[in-house]
C-alpha cells in the first residue's frame, strides 16, 4: 500500500503525462504480473485448482478418521491448516474484521470460528457491492467506509469491461457494463399476448410462402386458433388432456414442423457442392448499416433479400426478465450491406421474412443455429429452409475451437469484442457500441462461409462428401421444433436429480411445493424462474426448513423482489412441508448410510445366513412354514430326531373330536384330478397342505411324508 501511495503522489505532480501511462507500464499495481488481467486469470486458476483439490480430500467420517490415524497425514493437515488460518487472518485484519482464528483462548469452538468467517465475508461483500454501485453511478453522494490506507479505484477494471488495447492506442479504454435497471417491459407493448400457459406450443404460422405441401386448415382457420386456452392456472393433468384432445380432434400436423416436407425434399445444387471463389468482405467502416424499426422498411428489406443468393443471420436474446425469453434484435448481412432489425418493435410483423427465409434457392448462413431456429419459431413464426451452419462446418474441419470468436480470428484475423455478450439487449435506443458489436456477428460470416466450403472440399481431396454431411446436419438443425416448458406433477424430480441432493420427506415436500410455486408465479408475472427464486436458494430453503419468515429471508442473499412480496405464502408452504411425517424407510436408509464399515460388513454377514428352506419355499411360491424347530438348519432331516409338533394343552370342555365325514379320501385313490390334467407342483403342494390334518391324523409316517414334500425337495405321493 505504501508503494501505491508513492506512485499516486508521483503521478499527481505530472498531470500532463498521466494519460500516456498504461496498466502494463505500472509494475507496482500488481507486483509479479504483467497487468491486472493476468492477475485476475491467475487468481481464478488458483481458486479452481483449490476447489478441485478439496474435492479429492477424504470425506468427513470414517474415511477421514482412518487417514487421520497416520502421523504423517495428521502433521501435514495441521501445517496446512495453520497456513490457511494465517492467510485468512491476514485478509480479515486487512479489512478491519476480528481475526482470532488461531487464538484458542478466545475462540473455543468451531462454530465461533465459522461465525467469524461468515461475518468477515459479509463485510467484504458489502464493501464490494458499495464499490460496484459507486462505479455504476449509484449512491454517488454516499462515501463508502474503506480501511485505512486503501484508495478505491474510480472505475472497476476487469476482463469483462476492458476494451482491447489496439496498437494505435497507448491506453486501454475502460467502460461500464451496460444494463437497464428501470427499463419499461417490452412485453407490455406486444400486440399479441405472451402465452405462458401450461399447454403445448402450437406454431404461429398462418401463411406458408414457398409451399410445396399446403398448410393444414388448423393454422389458416383463425376461429380454431382462437380456441387455444390462455388460462395460466391450467393444471398439469388438464394440460395433458387438452394435448390429447387436440391431437385427436385435428390432424397430427398441428404439432409437426410446417416446412417438414419442403426441408426433406430439398436438394443442394451442384454449384454449392463445388469449389467457390471466396468473396472478400468490405471493411465495416465502408459498409452501409440500416436500422429497421418500421413496417415499410421491413417490407423493403424482404424484397432485397428475395433477390439474393445468400445472406447471414444472427439473433440477440434476453431471458432473465421473461418466462419464455424474448428475441430483442436480428442482424442480417449481405455482401454489401448490414441490417439491424428491432424485433421488439416489429414482433408481430416479422412473419413477412418467411418469404426470404423459406426460399430454397437462398442460403441462410448461421453460426450455432440450434437456439436461433427455436427463437424464430417461438416469437415470430419464422422458419428456415436451406440453412448452412458454420458451427457444424467447424466441427467437420476439426478446428481447435468452434466459437465464432475463433472463426473470426482464424479466417479474418479479427479480434472479436465480447464486452456486450451479457448486456441487456432490451435497451432502447441502442448505444453505438452495441450496434457495432451486433454487426460484427454477421458482417464477416459470408466470407467465412466461402472459406469453410473451400476447406471442406480440400480436406476431403475435392470430394463433396464432407461438405454434403455439413449440409445434412444443417438441415437437421432447421427441422428443430420449439417445445414450451410444461409443468407436471413430477417436474421437480428432474431438477432434484440434477442437483444430486438427498432430501428426507419433509425437505422433498418443501422442494416440490417451492418448485410449483416458482413455476406458477413465473408464468403469471412473465419472469424467469431464476429471477423469481434461483435454484440454489430453493435448495437452501428446502434443506433448512425455516420456522419463521425471517429464516426464509436469511436463506436468500440477495433477496429476490418476488420472494419478499410473497414471503407469507412461502412461510405457509414451509409449514405445510414441516407437518409431513418422516417415513421410517427414509430414516432407516439414513442410518445405514452413516454406519461404519465394520457395522456394514457385520450386517451383510448376518443377512447372508438365509435359511435354505425359506429360500426354497419362497421360490416355489409356497407360504413360509410356521414350524420353527425343524428350521434350525439340518442338512439331512431324520424322522427319529424330529420332534413332533405337540398341540397346546386344552381343557376337556374345549376338546372336539375330528369329523372324518369332512375328509377327502380321494387322495388315496391314485386318480388324477378332473379339473386340470396338467401337472402343477405348486398347486398340488397347496392341496396337500390343506389335506394334511386328514393324512397326519392316522399315523406318524404319513405326516413325515407330507413334511418332506412341504420343504420343497420332492413330492412322494402315496401309492395305492
Amino acid at each position: 500500500m505504501d508503494s501505491l501511495k508513492k506512485h499516486d503522489s508521483s503521478n499527481s505532480g505530472r498531470q500532463d503525462t498521466s494519460s500516456d501511462t498504461t496498466e502494463e507500464e505500472n509494475p507496482d499495481l500488481c507486483p509479479g504480473f504483467k497487468d491486472v488481467d493476468a492477475f485476475v486469470k491467475y487468481g481464478l486458476g488458483a481458486v479452481l485448482s483449490a476447489t478441485k483439490a478439496s474435492a479429492g480430500l477424504p470425506q468427513a467420517g470414517d474415511e477421514y478418521d482412518f487417514y487421520r490415524s497416520f502421523p504423517g497425514f495428521q502433521e501435514f493437515c495441521q501445517s496446512q491448516g495453520d497456513k490457511l488460518l494465517h492467510c485468512m487472518s491476514q485478509i480479515m485484519q486487512h479489512h478491519g474484521c476480528r481475526a482470532h482464528l488461531k487464538d484458542h483462548s478466545t475462540v473455543t469452538g468451531l462454530e465461533e470460528r465459522f461465525d467469524l468467517v461468515v461475518d468477515s465475508n459479509d463485510v467484504i461483500l458489502e464493501r464490494v457491492g458499495i464499490l460496484l454501485d459507486e462505479a455504476d453511478g449509484v449512491n454517488r453522494s454516499q462515501q463508502p467506509v474503506m480501511p485505512a490506507g486503501f484508495q478505491p479505484p474510480k472505475i472497476v477494471v476487469s476482463s469483462w469491461n476492458r476494451k482491447v488495447a489496439f496498437k494505435q492506442f497507448n491506453r486501454s479504454e475502460t467502460f461500464k457494463l451496460l444494463h437497464a435497471k428501470n427499463i419499461t417491459r417490452p412485453q407490455l407493448k406486444f400486440k399479441e399476448k405472451v402465452d405462458n400457459s401450461n399447454t403445448p406450443f402450437i406454431p404461429k404460422i398462418f401463411i406458408k410462402p414457398n409451399a410445396i405441401k399446403s398448410l393444414p386448415s388448423y393454422f389458416s382457420n383463425k376461429q380454431i386458433r382462437k380456441e387455444r386456452p390462455e388460462d395460466l392456472d391450467v393444471p398439469a393433468a388438464l394440460a395433458d388432456f387438452i394435448h390429447q384432445q387436440r391431437t385427436q380432434e385435428h390432424v397430427e400436423d398441428m404439432f409437426a414442423h410446417p416446412y417438414q416436407f419442403e426441408v426433406d425434399h430439398l436438394t443442394i445444387p451442384e454449384n454449392l457442392l463445388s469449389k467457390p471463389e471466396p468473396q472478400m468482405y468490405r471493411p465495416m467502416a465502408e459498409t452501409k448499416c440500416s436500422f429497421i424499426h418500421n413496417l415499410e422498411d421491413l417490407v423493403a428489406l424482404n424484397g432485397k433479400l428475395c433477390k439474393l443468393s445468400e445472406f447471414a443471420v444472427d439473433l440477440e436474446h434476453h431471458s432473465y426478465r421473461s418466462f419464455l425469453g424474448i428475441t430483442c434484435l436480428m442482424q442480417i448481412s449481405t455482401r454489401d450491406e448490414d441490417f439491424i432489425i428491432d424485433t421488439l418493435e416489429l414482433r408481430s410483423e416479422m412473419y413477412i421474412l418467411n418469404e426470404a427465409f423459406t426460399d430454397p434457392a437462398i442460403v441462410k448462413v448461421f453460426h450455432g443455429a440450434d437456439s436461433d431456429i427455436e427463437w424464430l419459431q417461438r416469437d415470430f413464426g419464422v422458419y428456415v429452409v436451406n440453412l448452412f451452419d458454420t458451427h457444424q462446418a467447424s466441427r467437420a474441419l476439426n478446428l481447435a475451437r468452434h466459437s465464432l470468436d475463433h472463426l473470426l480470428k482464424h479466417f479474418c484475423n479479427v479480434d472479436s469484442d465480447k464486452r456486450y455478450q451479457l448486456a441487456d439487449w432490451r435497451i432502447r435506443p441502442l448505444p453505438d457500441e452495441m450496434v457495432q458489436y451486433a454487426r460484427s456477428d454477421t458482417h464477416y460470416l459470408l466470407y467465412i462461409y466461402d472459406r469453410m466450403r473451400l476447406q471442406l472440399l480440400d480436406f476431403n481431396h475435392g470430394q463433396p462428401g464432407l461438405l454434403q454431411s455439413v449440409w445434412n446436419k444443417s438441415k437437421d438443425i432447421s427441422l428443430k421444433k420449439y417445445l414450451k416448458p410444461i409443468f407436471t406433477e413430477d417436474s421437480y424430480l428432474e431438477l432434484q436429480r440434477k442437483q444430486k441432493k438427498s432430501f428426507n420427506t419433509q425437505q422433498l415436500t418443501a422442494f416440490r411445493l417451492l418448485f410449483a410455486w416458482r413455476d406458477k408465479l413465473a408464468r403469471q408475472e412473465d419472469e424467469s424462474t431464476g429471477y423469481v427464486m434461483p435454484t440454489h436458494m430453493m435448495i437452501k430453503i428446502s434443506e433448512e426448513l425455516p420456522k419463521e419468515p425471517q429464516g426464509i429471508i436469511a436463506c436468500c442473499n440477495p433477496v429476490p423482489p418476488l420472494v419478499r412480496q410473497q414471503i407469507n405464502e412461502l412461510h405457509l408452504l414451509i409449514q405445510e412441508a414441516r407437518e409431513m411425517p418422516l417415513l421410517k424407510e427414509v430414516e432407516t436408509n439414513k442410518d445405514q448410510d452413516s454406519e461404519t464399515v465394520s457395522q456394514m460388513k457385520a450386517r451383510r454377514i448376518i443377512e447372508s445366513f438365509e435359511n435354505p428352506f425359506r429360500m426354497e419355499s419362497a421360490k416355489g411360491g409356497g407360504k413360509k412354514r410356521e414350524r420353527v424347530p425343524s428350521e434350525v438348519g439340518e442338512s439331512t432331516p431324520k424322522p427319529a430326531k424330529k420332534k413332533p409338533q405337540t398341540p397346546e394343552p386344552t381343557s376337556k370342555d374345549d376338546f372336539k373330536p375330528f369329523d372324518y365325514s369332512q375328509s377327502h379320501l380321494n387322495v388315496f385313490s391314485g386318480g388324477k384330478p378332473k379339473d386340470n390334467t396338467q401337472f402343477d407342483p405348486n398347486r398340488q403342494d397347496r392341496d396337500f397342505k390343506k389335506k394334511k390334518p386328514n393324512v397326519g391324523a392316522g399315523n406318524r409316517s404319513m405326516s413325515y411324508v407330507g413334511g418332506r414334500s412341504e420343504r420343497g425337495f420332492r413330492h412322494n405321493w402315496p401309492k395305492r
